[in-house]
């Protein structure tokens, strides 16, 4: 994939694989991928499309079954555990879930400090100050640094999460669905706290979602998954302009317009059939079997990845 930008996160042919009873598990299947430095990638798909597992393989949570993940042009071997920790300083999660993510067990102040601790960062009075500027960062009181999680609502835990990723002061943080458990009224203040935060240290989002119109704000580039494989890759606005997948198509109609009159007259085309079991994928493309305009073809041989126009990718036989 040429860009003339500087990559930060290079994905090459990843590949993360679950052994379960039924066989093997395809979550990330043959994925080559990169963000940009200061950008924000969205991601998006249907639940179960392995939009979570490529984050989380991406930022070192699970090492890839194959395939390679550079930073900054340099490779990290995720199979080892010293690079792996090495690694974690630079890259961090906000978590989608703001009430499972944070120990109750712990204070506000001692969750946003651990990090701090393993990596060997400051003295104890300066990780204490610390603690106090993050908190104030994301729009809370050094008051709350004392506090357990269970004294705080979803927006204001999820702004304890965000102050947590920031900790160890990472380039890359993985946005796991950090809005889809908060009230819509939370969603923008979130939102535009990530916005300013990414303004102010030059950071670097995958963002993670299902609400197609906040992907669509916040990102400079969407990449759509489907069943473990992206099917396509554009900006935002040429996503939106000319989506070219099937399935983009299917997915970007499905998203609600505010003005009923336009809402009303959309076309939406809905998928028939069911999504094949990640366990035992067929041969061919893997939306053969919903598409409306597949052919033998697409049951036959896999799509690959291409570029289709400059800086637009897609997995389609049926996209020239």
């Amino acid at each position: 994939m040429a860009n003339n930008k500087e990559k930060l996160i290079v994905l090459d042919d990843v590949c993360k694989y679950f052994k379960v009873s039924g066989g093997t598990l395809k979550a990330v299947d043959h994925v080559s991928l990169f963000v940009n430095k200061g950008e924000t990638l969205g991601l998006v798909g249907e639940s179960g499309c392995g939009k979570s597992t490529l984050g989380r393989t991406a930022m070192g949570i699970y090492p890839p079954t194959s395939g390679k993940l550079f930073y900054d042009g340099a490779e990290i071997d995720l199979q080892n555990a010293a690079e792996r920790f090495k690694y974690a300083k630079k890259a961090q999660i906000i978590f989608q879930d703001p009430y499972a993510s944070l120990d109750p067990r712990m204070t506000v102040g001692s969750i946003i400090e651990e990090g701090m601790i393993i990596h060997n960062m400051y003295d104890a009075k300066r990780r204490q100050e610390r603690v106090y500027e993050l908190l104030e960062l994301v729009g809370l009181n050094r008051e709350h640094a004392n506090r357990f999680p269970h004294e705080f609502s979803g927006g204001q835990r999820q702004r304890i999460g965000i102050a947590r990723a920031l900790a160890i002061e990472p380039e890359f943080i993985v946005c796991d669905e950090p809005i889809s458990a908060l009230d819509v009224s939370i969603q923008s203040q979130i939102i535009n706290l990530l916005h300013d935060l990414q303004e102010k240290f030059g950071l670097t989002f995958l963002f993670i979602a299902h609400d197609l119109n906040i992907v669509k704000y916040i990102s400079d580039r969407i990449a759509v998954m489907y069943l473990g494989n992206l099917v396509e890759l554009a900006t935002s606005d040429d996503l939106y302009a000319e989506t070219l997948h099937p399935y983009s198509k299917a997915l970007l109609s499905a998203v609600p317009i505010p003005d009923p009159n336009s809402e009303a007259a959309k076309q939406r085309q809905i998928l028939s059939g069911d999504v094949p079991s990640p366990i035992n994928t067929p041969p061919g493309c893997n939306f053969a079997g919903r598409c409306p305009v597949a052919c033998d073809k697409c049951r036959e041989f896999k799509p690959e990845l291409k570029e289709v126009r400059p800086g637009h990718f897609v997995a389609c036989h049926l996209v020239d």
